[in-house]
């Protein structure tokens, strides 16, 4: 019997491996005044990183922040383990007469908080100066150091 090469197999497209980038989770704080921080977050929100964020909150809780702001502009993927941790964490903060306000400008993860009924639950802006800017806790926060909320972003790479 003679075996011809490539006989009685079906021509298949050649894979072609895409490469995916995917950032490193990371978290960040920054505070201003007595009660306020932004909650820089970068990478995935998920099952494995979730409790570092729920951690993260609870120490800026224990250290006198009352008004967080949460910059999720470079979040990459969120899920009902991260989502989860944001709630508990608005509720830590709401039981402490504290407030957990979002920023995100990623289209992906709007739809998530529009799928689950949780953009009525949180303030959601577009941008860091646009969130602190209506917040009056932020205004007293940055009144006291006698900064503006543009020249405070600015010097924190915020904008």
């Amino acid at each position: 019997m003679t075996r011809i090469p490539g006989a009685g197999q079906r021509d298949r497209p050649r894979s072609t491996q895409t490469e995916i980038h995917v950032q490193p989770f990371h978290l960040e704080s920054i505070t201003a005044g007595a009660d306020c921080a932004v909650l820089r977050v970068s990478g995935e929100i998920d099952v494995y990183t979730a409790p570092q964020l729920r951690e993260h909150v609870i120490k800026l809780l224990a250290n006198g922040a009352r008004h967080i702001t949460a910059d999720l502009r470079e979040v990459d993927f969120l899920d009902s383990t991260g989502l989860g941790a944001l709630v508990g964490s608005f509720k830590r903060l709401r039981e402490q007469d504290g407030s957990l306000t979002l920023v995100t400008a990623a289209d992906r993860i709007l739809t998530i908080f529009r799928l689950t009924g949780l953009d009525r639950a949180f303030t959601l802006y577009s941008s860091v100066p646009e969130a602190i800017a209506d917040d009056r806790h932020w205004q007293a926060a940055l009144a006291s150091e006698s900064r503006s909320t543009a020249e405070w972003c600015r010097e924190h790479e915020l904008l």
